[in-house]
């Protein structure tokens, strides 16, 4: 099976479709999959709900998408590095659905596990746990948090092997293996292709198994979120 796409856009074609539930890897702009957001937006697909602990910056990443107003919904845990996020957001043209950044990658790989939901203390007696089941375990409050498991998942990794195989890249790893794990179709961008063998076992990070589609963006433009200088 060719798992290898000419183009983002390619990636896309036949699987991406408006109203859908979609995940995005990524940490800030760490690691995100520049190439496929970008043919998202070419794309035309609107009222997407987007599973990502952030949402880009202004003109940047899925900063992109909520320019051009395709995206309806977010669940996330952080959104602070976008005006536009926060305008949509206290203008009510934006859903969003706030969740702690360990309950969000929880919520992930349990749905790549097949469970679909799971107790946790965090966020009780916040309103993170508003009309949401409450249990006791040995004395102490959990409340019950659905998994995510979306209909697309757009990832990000270094190397990919041609049956899909992944290796990740220091900290651009993040949420992105999570986010491959629990999407119904998971299409990867990555910087480099090998033949199968080329990475040895334990340099892959994510098996094929969770990969259907691959495409090539051998020179991303890997903006900095933050410059500091002295």
């Amino acid at each position: 099976m060719n798992k290898i796409y000419p183009s983002a856009a390619a990636a896309l074609d036949g699987v991406v479709r408006s109203g859908q539930l979609m995940a995005v890897g990524g940490f800030g702009l760490c690691g995100i999959p520049e190439a496929l957001i970008e043919a998202l937006k070419a794309s035309g697909v609107k009222d997407l709900t987007v599973i990502s602990n952030n949402a880009g910056v202004d003109g940047f990443g899925l900063g992109k998408l909520l320019e051009t107003r395709q995206i309806k919904k977010m669940i996330s845990s952080y959104v602070g590095e976008n005006k536009e996020f926060e305008r949509q957001y206290l203008a009510n043209e934006l859903e969003l659905e706030f969740t702690p950044q360990g309950t969000l990658a929880e919520k992930l790989r349990a749905g790549g596990a097949g469970i679909p939901a799971f107790f946790t203390r965090t966020g009780v007696g916040t309103l993170v746990a508003q009309g949401k089941e409450l249990r006791e375990f040995d004395g102490e409050t959990y409340v019950m948090e659905r998994s995510l498991m979306p209909q697309v998942s757009l990832v990000k990794a270094h190397i990919a092997d041609k049956s899909g195989n992944l290796r990740f890249n220091l900290t651009a790893r993040n949420f992105n293996p999570a986010v491959a794990m629990a999407g119904k179709v998971c299409i990867v961008e990555v910087e480099k292709i090998v033949d199968v063998g080329e990475l040895a076992p334990d340099d892959v990070h994510l098996p094929g198994i969770y990969v259907h589609r691959i495409v090539l963006n051998a020179n991303p433009e890997k903006r900095i979120e933050k410059r500091t200088t002295r």
